[in-house]
């Protein structure tokens, strides 16, 4: 599954430093934590927990400066 998104970012000393937000069409998540961040040769990856209680996969292609949803799955428990 990949699927482009829009991803707003905080910025620190990079000018993407790390998502604080993204939008799925018109539906808006919020990140409530990055559970864990890599680099690949040409991407960057955040594994987040929205707050919709959902997990993410997302990436940052740094060439193409374009964002994907590369993986989701929903928490078991639909109170978080």
């Amino acid at each position: 599954m990949t699927e482009y998104i829009r991803v707003v970012c905080h910025a620190g000393y990079r000018a993407d430093e790390s998502p604080v937000r993204f939008f799925l069409g018109e539906r808006k998540i919020e990140v409530e934590v990055i559970v864990d961040r890599w680099t690949g040769q040409d991407h960057r990856y955040f594994k987040v927990r929205g707050d919709d209680g959902g997990i993410y996969i997302i990436r940052q292609d740094i060439i193409a400066d374009s964002w994907e949803l590369t993986f989701f799955d929903r928490l078991d428990d639909p109170e978080k």
